[in-house]
């Protein structure tokens, strides 16, 4: 390198310019920055692109008092092959590797073999051909690298071609392995004293998605999920539904399609997304609770994910739209109906159970969000004739989410306001707040009516002991009766006796970019609302793979 060095410094100003400037604009794939060299410039789509400058001047950074003004100047007159930057800079100062520097001669040699092809003036002297010449010598094993890396990308671009999976579709993993146990005194009951011991086994057990998402205009996307797991609900131990975990489920680990939905934009502010199976407003609309929404990578309950309004119509197939024209509102509509498919009496699209979902966003800053929210749903207590009424899908009391009993039409009107604020790209607290009006409208209690609450908070600690790591600590109480005109049957009162109270701690620890162990303690305390069952406690490691 040395040698090339006072070789260079022998180099008369204009040549040693050019040659610089050619391997400033010939690195653009390699530094990834939007340079426009001499071929590109004609083809520049930017409206901000400088073609061929005619005039030093045109560069915003050059100076009639730099060192190399008249060697630039020089190239343009003499030459023609100064281009610049998209906002019209030279950028002079910049380093360049050797790779860099032979890349940009052979740019500059091309040119210049071109002027003398066109012999339209005495623009090259034999002076500037034997010095080109020593350089290109000089440069030579550079050149052949340079050459051979160029010929190598073209053969793995061919071979990943001739490979790959499809021209439309990606495929997107997440594998969950889970250690987890239940702790407490006795098992939890809706009522009075339970002489019944809490028995739990530690278990361990996954979860994994596949998913397929295929785009054909690059602007809509086809998901197909298949989902395999064996993850067992803890109700079954703990006799509430409250400590259940954000990703249980059980199918064997037999794997099924379990979701299939394509969206695409209506027109620039309007985006439809159709569900066949498996349709989820938690996934269609913004849910409030970034850091902890996700089953994988969020909390490790299912009620600190999220609000249970966005539970509504869970499973379903419809349709969410949602209007965003570009400023701090966004309005998010959807219908879904859990026996769409269906076509028996009670059930099929419109005559089932169903969820009209109706969201309002206002976001003034990046740092604040608020979201007021509105569902209204149908269900006729016997889905497929084996499933009782579930108004929020298992996050509650069992008397809050089927306060009629069985074989009840339910009709339920829900309210909600979600939040969340960033103090810093470092913290951020979100929370929801909830009321339902459900009221039974068949069967023997027909006519009654059942008021229930429920709210939470989260505080997030992003980048916490290293970069991608997240502290959080979410608190709240999960739906509960307050009033109406129906009573618990095991208590003999239209409420749940008591408040239970919901406290989950967690720390994401990010192994690398595909991997994130999450180690969480769950505390419930007067679980199923009565203060006389005994405090729960489920402790999770939950290991997530993504791929």
């Amino acid at each position: 390198m040395k040698k090339a060095f006072w070789n260079l410094c022998k180099v008369s100003p204009v040549v040693l310019a050019a040659a610089f400037f050619a391997a400033n604009s010939a690195v653009a794939a390699e530094v990834n920055e939007q340079v426009t060299n001499v071929a590109q410039l004609s083809e520049a789509q930017d409206s901000n692109d400088i073609g061929q400058v005619t005039s030093v001047s045109q560069f915003s950074d050059v100076q009639p008092t730099d060192w190399a003004f008249q060697a630039l100047q020089s190239l343009v007159e003499r030459y023609g092959c100064i281009a610049g930057y998209p906002n019209s800079t030279y950028r002079g100062n910049r380093a360049l590797t050797r790779y860099e520097f032979a890349a940009g001669l052979n740019s500059c040699l091309d040119r210049v073999n071109e002027l003398i092809a066109t012999a339209t003036a005495d623009l090259v002297t034999k002076q500037d051909l034997a010095t080109l010449q020593r350089l290109q010598e000089e440069f030579s094993a550079e050149l052949a690298t340079l050459r051979g890396r160029v010929d190598g990308l073209e053969a793995r671009t061919a071979e990943l071609e001739a490979n790959q999976f499809s021209t439309t579709t990606k495929l997107v993993g997440e594998a969950i392995f889970n250690v987890s146990d239940v702790f407490g005194g006795n098992r939890a009951v809706a009522a009075g004293n339970s002489n019944q011991n809490l028995n739990s086994n530690t278990t361990f057990s996954d979860r994994v998605r596949l998913n397929l998402y295929s785009s054909f205009t690059g602007k809509d996307q086809l998901q197909i999920r298949l989902n395999a797991n064996n993850t067992i609900s803890n109700a079954g131990v703990s006799g509430t539904n409250m400590t259940r975990l954000g990703f249980d489920g059980d199918n064997g680990n037999s794997v099924v399609i379990d979701k299939i939905n394509y969206a695409f934009n209506f027109s620039n502010a309007l985006r439809v997304k159709v569900d066949a199976s498996g349709g989820e407003l938690y996934e269609n609309v913004n849910t409030f609770n970034p850091d902890f929404a996700s089953s994988g990578k969020g909390a490790i309950s299912r009620f600190g994910r999220f609000s249970p309004i966005y539970r509504q119509g869970q499973g379903g197939a419809g349709v969410t739209v949602t209007l965003n024209p570009g400023g701090p509102i966004s309005l998010s509509g959807a219908y879904l109906a859990r026996t769409a498919n269906n076509p028996t009496l009670n059930n099929g699209l419109l005559e089932g159970d169903n969820a009209i979902f109706g969201q309002l966003s206002f976001q003034p800053t990046k740092a604040f969000n608020i979201g007021l929210t509105y569902a209204r749903t149908y269900q006729t207590s016997n889905v497929n004739n084996t499933v009782n009424n579930n108004l929020f899908q298992g996050t509650g009391s069992v008397f809050a989410n089927n306060p009629f009993g069985n074989n009840t039409a339910t009709e339920s009107n829900n309210y909600g306001v979600e939040a969340t604020f960033q103090f810093s790209p470092k913290l951020a607290i979100s929370g929801w707040g909830g009321y339902t009006t459900a009221d039974a409208r068949s069967g023997a209690n027909a006519g009654a009516d059942a008021d229930i609450w429920y709210w939470a908070g989260a505080l997030a600690l992003r980048d916490f002991g290293g970069e991608g790591n997240v502290l959080g600590v979410i608190f709240g109480q999960p739906p509960r009766v307050t009033g109406g005109s129906i009573k618990n049957v095991a208590t003999n009162v239209n409420l749940d006796d008591s408040t239970s109270y919901h406290l989950e701690g967690l720390y994401k620890f990010k192994v690398s970019d595909n991997i994130q162990v999450t180690p969480g303690l769950l505390v419930i305390f007067n679980p199923e609302h009565n203060d006389a069952n005994d405090t729960e406690y489920v402790g999770t490691l939950r290991t997530t793979f993504t791929f």
